[in-house]
Parts: C-alpha cells; sequence; structure tokens
C-alpha cells in the first residue's frame, strides 16, 4: 500500500508538470517526420519552435516504456492520472510486438505534443522501444516534440553510458544488429539520458 501511495504521489507531480508544458492542441491529423538529427542547430530549433507553436496534435501525450516493467504498475497509475486531469495519452494497447516499430505507433508518435520516455532496468532490451526513441527524437528535430524523461529505477548514468544492468541488455539487443544499428541507439541513448528528467526508485 505504500508503494501504491508513493507511485500515486509521482504520478500526480508528473502529470502536474505535463500540463505545464501543454498549451490546447485541439485534434488533427498526423504530420510526417524526416531523418534522425541529434546535433541542433540554432535555425532547425528555431523552426521547429515556430513549426510547434502553429501546429495541433491528437494526442498530448505518447509514452515509450518497456511493458513488462512498468505496464501494470507506473503506467497504470499514470494512465489514470492523466485521465483525471484530462490529458488525452496515446493507447498502444492492442498493437501486435515483432520486430519493427508498427505503423500505427510510429502514427501516435507523430501525433503527440509530448513523448515521456520512461527508461527503466529492461528498457534497452527491446529493440523496439530503442527504435520508438529515434522516432520520437526524429520528431523533436523535426516537428519540434517536447521530450520528458523519467528514470525508473535507473540511474541515468547508466542510460548515457550504457553501464550496469541497463547497459547489460542494450548489449544483448545489439549482439543481434548491425554495428550501424548500435550506434544510433547509443547516440539517442546519451542523448535521453542528458535530459533533466523525473527520479523514480522502484
Amino acid at each position: 500500500r505504500l508503494r501504491s501511495k508513493e507511485t500515486s504521489h509521482f504520478t500526480h507531480t508528473l502529470s502536474l508538470r505535463v500540463r505545464t508544458r501543454l498549451p490546447y492542441f485541439p485534434p488533427q491529423k498526423a504530420y510526417l517526420c524526416g531523418s534522425v538529427i541529434l546535433n541542433h542547430s540554432r535555425s532547425s530549433l528555431m523552426a521547429s519552435s515556430s513549426s510547434s507553436s502553429s501546429r495541433t496534435w491528437r494526442y498530448r501525450v505518447f509514452t515509450s516504456f518497456h511493458g513488462p516493467d512498468v505496464r501494470k504498475t507506473f503506467l497504470s497509475h499514470l494512465r489514470k492520472q492523466f485521465i483525471y486531469n484530462g490529458i488525452t495519452m496515446f493507447d498502444d494497447q492492442g498493437i501486435e510486438r515483432s520486430q519493427i516499430i508498427a505503423p500505427a505507433l510510429t502514427q501516435g508518435i507523430r501525433e503527440s505534443r509530448i513523448a515521456i520516455v520512461v527508461l527503466s532496468k529492461n528498457y534497452a532490451s527491446s529493440s523496439w522501444c530503442l527504435d520508438e526513441l529515434l522516432e520520437i527524437l526524429d520528431c523533436k528535430e523535426e516537428l519540434g516534440q517536447i521530450v520528458m524523461t523519467v528514470f525508473y529505477g535507473v540511474d541515468p548514468s547508466d542510460v548515457r553510458k550504457q553501464t550496469g544492468d541497463f547497459g547489460i541488455a542494450f548489449d544483448k539487443t545489439c549482439a543481434k544488429k548491425t554495428e550501424e544499428d548500435r550506434r544510433k541507439w547509443s547516440q539517442a541513448l546519451t542523448f535521453v539520458g542528458n535530459i533533466a528528467g523525473e527520479h523514480f526508485r522502484n
């Protein structure tokens, strides 16, 4: 019961922080992104800021997470809190997981004003999650999407450097992939690991 109260308090705080980042955006059709670019120039940031201010979005929030780690615990609380606060959240229920990211999931990312990346111990064990992350950073660059992070039982430095248990999971995933895949994923993890986020010790 104590853990449930701690989770509820944490998700309530996170929900309030999300609301402060959200002006009103009525529903609209999806928008396309380009390729992943992690090095932001001043001109591209200004362009994305201008673009995002006039863009409309179907969802307020998209969450990227490793299901077995958080779906029935943290994410369940977060979803209820968002519903309570009137924050629309993309629902991935019913989307079949495979080796490649589903088109419906890609569309959900592109239609969301904020992406919350829940970095848990086994997040990097899934190539699906890592590809989601690439798409999210793609949309951050191209559409001005806001990216927020939650470090759920992991140290941000392990995410940045791919070390500890997080790094072990990452290495196992990369063992089945190309060096180019590893390079892109590693760069993306380093980037989000440097975003100041919320910390939850599970």
